[in-house]
């Protein structure tokens, strides 16, 4: 089934309501052009059309085309004459007036809505996606084992879980022995919850099976559950440390939401992006597309989810600091079970190399996005 949204340069990857999603190689980020008034006005009507026939919230629906009508009837939008600055007018006014930081307009004439559900994918829409996954290193950025035998692990996006699922088996096979292992989300946008729950998977026991989360969906008002699966060795069930930061969003947020509900990782860094409501993409007028969320999660757990607020971590420092916090705290805590003198001496040279700053750890760069839109009044 494929995916409904397009991916601008992966500013996000919003989770879908899809059993085996596909993930679309972005297209080029298109140049600016004129936007004329009339082209600006039926945007948006157009997009207050699509948030009454596709918001998860029907009465925020309401008051946002409400907003952006009267915004645009007040002369609002009279200076915004380019494509990239119209879309960015748009975006801070949905977020601001639907307090949602999955809502977003974006200019991309290249959009074409996918076929209904019955669609089928041809074999070569499977070889794009695959090589797409593939380029992209199945969202993978960094495996590596540290110093004092702990593993590092840093995914930045959760592509087509049917598509990952053998390099995240592999990826941990390489840190199976390890003692502990850091989970490094900082940079991750979000993406398939299917390959979040696969993930997880492997987090706990065989037969360990756990309800991770729930999805509600408007169409229908359809509960979608997410639980553990099999997925077969191996099962990684030694401490985790999970790295976080304001660029952590959406389907990253998940994965730092379920692992601390479940009480099954400590969170260190900072609080993330706030944006839990998935959906999809909707055609506008004139090039433009909205995305919109079509549903919300649900914690089994928690019975609520973490929009708007973010994830807050258990450990709260700097992005920055993050990598180094987690670290020194695991070699501490090996050096205090550890009863093995030769192993005790590493775990005492890795950690006093790390506070020296003589160890290189892994640094975190922000994306090459901005952070969710939080909502500030446009000047």
């Amino acid at each position: 089934m494929p995916l409904r949204h397009s991916l601008p340069g992966f500013l996000l990857i919003a989770l879908l309501p899809t059993a085996s999603a596909r993930i679309p190689a972005p297209p080029p980020h298109p140049a600016a052009v004129a936007v004329a008034p009339a082209e600006r006005a039926a945007v948006v009507a157009a997009l207050g059309r699509q948030m009454k026939a596709n918001y998860v919230f029907p009465d925020v629906a309401d008051k946002v085309a409400t907003a952006l009508a009267d915004n645009a009837a007040h002369g609002a939008y009279d200076r915004d004459d380019k494509t990239d600055s119209f879309a960015a007018a748009l975006t801070r006014d949905l977020s601001e007036a639907g307090h949602d930081r999955h809502l977003r307009v974006n200019y991309d004439p290249s959009f074409r809505p996918p076929p209904g559900d019955g669609h089928t994918p041809d074999k070569q829409d499977l070889q794009r996606d695959e090589d797409f996954v593939r380029r992209m290193g199945f969202g993978i950025a960094r495996v590596e084992r540290l110093p004092g035998n702990v593993g590092y692990l840093d995914i930045r996006n959760f592509l087509s879980a049917d598509l990952v699922k053998g390099a995240y088996a592999s990826a941990l096979g390489l840190l199976a022995g390890t003692d502990a292992l850091i989970l490094d989300l900082r940079g991750n946008g979000g993406g398939d919850p299917e390959a979040v729950a696969t993930l997880l998977s492997h987090f706990f026991a065989a037969g360990d099976r756990r309800h991770l989360n729930d999805m509600y969906w408007r169409k229908g008002k359809r509960i979608q559950p997410s639980w553990t699966r099999p997925v077969g060795e191996p099962y990684y069930t030694r401490p985790i440390y999970v790295l976080t930061s304001r660029f952590t969003f959406s389907g990253g947020e998940e994965c730092a939401y379920d692992l601390k509900t479940q009480k099954r990782a400590t969170l260190v860094g900072e609080n993330t992006g706030g944006g839990a409501n998935p959906g999809e993409t909707f055609p506008l007028a004139h090039g433009f597309v909205a995305f919109i969320p079509t549903g919300r999660a649900v914690n089994p757990i928690t019975h609520t989810n973490w929009e708007h607020v973010g994830v807050v971590p258990d450990v709260a420092v700097p992005a920055a600091d993050a990598m180094k916090t987690a670290y020194v705290a695991i070699l501490r805590a090996l050096l205090a079970k550890s009863g093995d003198e030769d192993e005790r001496t590493t775990l005492h040279d890795a950690l006093a190399r790390t506070e020296s700053g003589e160890l290189a750890l892994p640094a975190f760069t922000p994306p090459h996005r901005r952070p969710p839109p939080r909502g500030p009044a446009r000047p």
